[in-house]
């Protein structure tokens, strides 16, 4: 297992970022979109080999009511609200109960971009090709969630790009994408972390710092 290990979330995003110019080959109207915060790092990377201009894409789970781990939706940014119509049709909810939910988790997923994105707008995606980067997929519930989200705002293309994946999971998304990208499927899999050498927490600061960081990159280009 060592040898197929990525040393961190810099490494892995740097062979993406690889792959990912081979696979697309020169484009302009690329946007990178990394899920917080692990997520972030391999954004950069990705970002800087595609020339492109990285953001953040955040996701929020809408809990079921008194079941709170069982999602019955998402919402995600640009203020973007996804139900798992599976969920309603098999468990009626109250519109006034999603509501609330809604307004509670839009609450926070607002507080977190404004911390992260700070006084920079979100990119306008309209005709866009949107490559959305995390550092890994497990069961996808995250990455379903911000595709799902992500097709309301009418990008040209959806490709979904990370170092490491379940094999199922990333068979599942073609169906979903416009393309996917993930570098290595090794069984058994388990999850994430055991497929990097240094898998420590991202920070808010690291966040900020690496936005910050393609930020100036974008306007020096």
């Amino acid at each position: 297992m060592r040898d197929e290990r990525f040393r961190d979330r810099t490494e892995a995003g740097r062979e993406l970022g690889k792959a990912l110019v081979t696979r697309l080959g020169p484009q302009d109207d690329v946007v990178v979109l990394a899920l917080p915060r692990g997520g972030v790092p391999v954004g950069y990377e990705v970002a800087r080999a595609l020339g492109a201009p990285l953001d953040v894409f955040l996701v929020r789970k809408l809990g079921f009511p008194g079941h709170e781990e069982f999602a019955m939706g998402a919402i995600a940014s640009g203020g973007v609200r996804v139900l798992n119509e599976e969920v309603f049709r098999d468990y009626p909810v109250p519109m006034h109960l999603v509501d609330a939910a809604v307004k509670r988790e839009m609450k926070e997923l607002e507080r977190r971009e404004k911390s992260y994105r700070g006084s920079r707008a979100p990119h306008d995606l309209r005709g866009k090709t949107v490559v959305v980067v995390d550092d890994g997929l497990a069961t996808g519930s995250t990455m379903r969630a911000a595709v799902r989200a992500l097709r309301q705002m009418n990008p040209r293309a959806i490709v979904v790009a990370v170092p490491v994946a379940a094999r199922e999971t990333c068979n599942e998304f073609r169906a979903e994408v416009d393309d996917i990208l993930c570098l290595r499927t090794p069984e058994p899999f388990q999850a994430v972390g055991l497929w990097y050498e240094n898998f420590d927490q991202t920070s808010d600061e690291d966040v900020h710092e690496l936005l910050d960081r393609a930020s100036s990159m974008a306007k020096g280009a």
